[in-house]
């Protein structure tokens, strides 16, 4: 029982020490008529002393998160480690509705984004919204060992 009240005890002492904001949603709203958002992805990272790959499939997924108007987006691009663009995933703009998501998939066997791949996102709209969720997943599996984590997004340019 003196255990169970200690340990009580320390995470009340932990949790008062953070700053309340980390407590509740993580960041306010970004409002915005467009942006250019990097975002972090790793077609794979390393593990062991020998640093071998483990290969991960990555999703980038972009989330509209404004109640009432829809934004488009005109550029999803995929790059490698060192800067090189591989795969551009538009062709046209794509406009999302509010709420509206989509997903662009990098194949787990697809490693040459590696481990320090990211996307370069663009999308703009009319007037002020509230500026999208733009996120990567990325997860593994290999015999009965499982990762996955996520890498959010962060605007480098803004449009006017």
């Amino acid at each position: 029982m003196m255990r169970r009240t200690f340990s009580a005890v320390a995470i009340l002492v932990l949790l008062a020490g953070l700053p309340a904001a980390s407590l509740h949603a993580e960041e306010s709203a970004v409002w915005s008529k467009g942006q250019t958002i990097y975002v972090p992805a790793y077609s794979h990272i390393y593990i062991g002393s020998r640093e071998r790959p483990y290969l991960l499939t990555v999703t980038a997924s972009i989330r509209n998160v404004d109640l009432q108007h829809s934004i488009t987006v005109s550029t999803v691009d995929y790059y490698e480690t060192q800067g090189r663009l591989l795969k551009k995933y538009l062709e046209e703009p794509v406009t999302l509705r509010p709420l509206e998501s989509i997903r662009y998939v990098v194949p787990e066997r697809d490693k040459t984004g590696g481990s320090g791949a990211n996307f370069i996102v663009e999308w703009e709209a009319e007037r002020f919204v509230n500026a999208p969720i733009v996120e990567t997943v990325m997860i593994g599996t290999q015999a009965q060992q499982g990762i996955s984590f996520t890498s959010r997004g962060r605007a480098i340019r803004f449009s006017d």
